[in-house]
């Protein structure tokens, strides 16, 4: 009995499989970027959304950080990088009951001619949260855990806006006009 019940448990998983794979699901990858070499430009030292792109940049496949704005295809330069948080609600006595984190980012994309790709965007985050001075290093801890997600979710969406350009994007303007008048 007990052999006949794993061997239908089995089946199920089977089949189970089966009909996730027959329906296109697969596990959500990093986009693939067309411009492969990425240099990032004007962010600050100890910036941590900085760190979660550079690290989804490594994740995704074929994308490589250059040293420099000559060797990149591509530069992504951050114009404004802030996280703060905002007292959203206190208590009758002056204590602090609620926060609200925001998060935003603008930036713009650039060839290393300085030629733009992308004009200045600005993507925001923002997280609401209770506040209590009793628990004040567990919110502490929630706090930082919120303002990670949101740069996270950031720089997924910074690197959908890189996923979507083209190799002819990356191409001078006046390489292509030269190219064009050479075949006439």
């Amino acid at each position: 009995m007990d052999t006949r019940r794993t061997w239908l448990i089995a089946l199920a998983g089977l089949a189970g499989a089966a009909a996730l794979t027959g329906c296109g699901f697969q596990l959500r990858r990093p986009p693939e970027l067309a411009l492969k070499r990425v240099h990032m430009a004007s962010f600050g030292r100890d910036s941590a959304l900085a760190d979660e792109l550079r690290r989804q940049l490594r994740m995704s496949p074929g994308a490589r950080l250059v040293a420099t704005p000559a060797e990149a295809d591509l530069v992504l330069e951050a114009v404004q990088d802030q996280s703060v948080p905002v007292v959203a609600g206190i208590t009758a006595a002056g204590q602090v009951r609620e926060l609200t984190l925001r998060s935003s980012f603008t930036f713009r994309v650039r060839r290393a001619d300085g030629t733009e790709l992308i004009a200045p965007t600005a993507l925001s985050q923002s997280r609401e949260m209770s506040y209590a001075e009793n628990d004040a290093l567990a919110k502490d801890h929630e706090q930082q855990f919120l303002i990670r997600t949101m740069h996270q979710d950031i720089a997924r969406q910074v690197l959908r806006r890189l996923a979507a350009l083209t190799p002819a994007d990356a191409v001078p303007a006046a390489a292509v006009a030269a190219s064009a008048a050479a075949s006439r």
